[in-house]
């Protein structure tokens, strides 16, 4: 016997229903809870919080990116699998069964993992500028056996303003290639689609129920296909996603304090982080607090202290203790209200946003930009935008999609608290064994394979 954790990104109780009949019915019949969330409660700390069984201050994992001091660079989205410290329970699972394998499929930091066989969005990066879609695989052959067979994997469809189920439907297609091929003891699935509406358009829209019933009939499908091949199923989810109404901008009330080191390039204002007295990273609704400048260290506080939209500010040593979470995570974390989320916006003159403000670029952006799942609604014709840009590309010249809209109050969801509603908190669906925080769902992860193995 065997496992198969599908992760429905951004499901929580409060959309379980009748919007929702295929989950719903596997929840009466399995069991259904919430627990929880990690902090932050954000997609690469819960994942590595479940994958190693402990909290960040001990494998490291502070955000989705965090300020790296020794390089001087704010680094998201990075994916080599040696960033998580601990050992992940594949690991621990090989060692006590013999012939287990693992399939872990989309969820994060699957570079160079350990994993039997993974995929994880990966674009190629010509020395001539060029930016080509793609995905990463272990054993690397398994890329052009994949995409032969698949296709090739719907990039845009994975993030950005043309994000939706195609990209979740296409992984659930490799989840059953991978499991026709290879059969392997536990396979993780990662599932986004609920991420992208949910935080577009806030859990309240009437679009909503349209989109829960996409990822509803997806993973519906996708446990039939399980269980008639013997595999059990347990769905889980990292965070709900709360509705919100408030952007704060942290590093323009930093910026009047004089605080900030703003660089002109060719007409364009950037961050200059390792020049900075002090300086934020926003990540949803936490920000991670830099002060470079330990002699304005009360002064930040007292701002943070001070500002509408902060329900708190926590140091890392007081939330993990000594480690690698609070060498990683700053001098400060400023958690914002549930109605309010914070923006990396540091520029107070549109016109000179920095280059890639407006485009889709995940890393070279100092904070997380949800914005990008918009088209900016002041292009009259988007699509010619588009195509202009796409014509450029293809005739070899270089140039900026800038379709991507710098008005935060567009964004209606956000998460990343610990303190939320039950019916925001994650959901563990399919076993009615208690759990309470994530490395909980580690431990049940871990004695779910061993008694099938048993």
């Amino acid at each position: 016997m065997r496992l198969a954790v599908l992760n429905i990104v951004g499901l929580s109780e409060s959309l379980l229903g009748p919007h929702m009949p295929e989950l719903t019915a596997f929840a009466e019949k399995h069991g259904r809870q919430s627990h929880v969330p990690e902090f932050p409660a954000v997609t690469c700390t819960a994942q590595s919080s479940i994958t190693t069984g402990t909290p960040p201050g001990w494998h490291g994992i502070v955000a989705n990116g965090w300020y790296d001091r020794e390089s001087a660079e704010v680094r998201f989205w990075k994916q080599s699998n040696a960033i998580v410290h601990g050992e992940k329970l594949w690991d621990t699972l090989r060692r006590e069964i013999p012939g287990f394998t693992c399939a872990k499929l989309f969820w994060w930091y699957n570079m160079h993992s350990s994993a039997d066989f993974s995929i994880t969005p990966r674009p190629l990066y010509p020395a001539d500028g060029r930016k080509v879609f793609d995905v990463h695989t272990q054993p690397m052959r398994m890329r052009e056996e994949i995409k032969q067979d698949l296709g090739e994997f719907p990039f845009r469809a994975f993030w950005g303003p043309a994000a939706g189920i195609e990209s979740s439907q296409w992984i659930a297609d490799s989840a059953k290639w991978v499991e026709t091929k290879h059969s392997p003891t536990l396979s993780l699935v990662y599932l986004p689609h609920l991420d992208y509406p949910l935080q577009k358009d806030g859990p309240l829209a009437p679009n909503i129920p349209a989109e829960l019933g996409k990822i509803d009939a997806l993973a519906g499908d996708l446990i039939r296909f399980y269980e008639q091949r013997g595999v059990r199923v347990i769905i889980l989810s990292e965070y709900g996603i709360s509705p919100v109404k408030r952007p704060i901008h942290l590093n323009r009330l930093f910026r009047a304090k004089g605080w900030l080191s703003i660089k002109d390039e060719l007409g364009r204002e950037t961050l200059d982080c390792g020049g900075c007295r002090a300086f934020a990273v926003a990540d949803h609704q936490v920000a991670h607090i830099y002060v470079n400048d330990p002699s304005i260290r009360d002064e930040v506080m007292d701002l943070l202290d001070n500002t509408p939209g902060i329900d708190e500010v926590r140091t890392p040593a007081n939330n993990w203790g000594n480690g690698i979470a609070t060498d990683r995570a700053g001098d400060f974390i400023a958690v914002a209200e549930p109605d309010a989320w914070f923006t990396y916006y540091f520029w107070e003159d549109d016109a000179v946003a920095p280059d890639y403000a407006r485009t889709i670029d995940i890393h070279r952006k100092p904070g997380y930009d949800p914005c990008e799942l918009f088209i900016d609604p002041a292009i009259r014709f988007p699509k010619l935008e588009i195509a202009k840009f796409l014509l450029k590309k293809k005739l070899g010249l270089r140039g900026l999609m800038e379709v991507i809209p710098l008005d935060a109050s567009l964004v209606k969801g956000s998460h990343g608290r610990d303190k939320v509603p039950e019916n925001e908190r994650p959901v563990l669906l399919g076993t009615r064994t208690p759990v309470h925080s994530a490395a909980d769902v580690h431990r049940l992860l871990l004695d779910l394979v061993r008694e099938k193995e048993a």
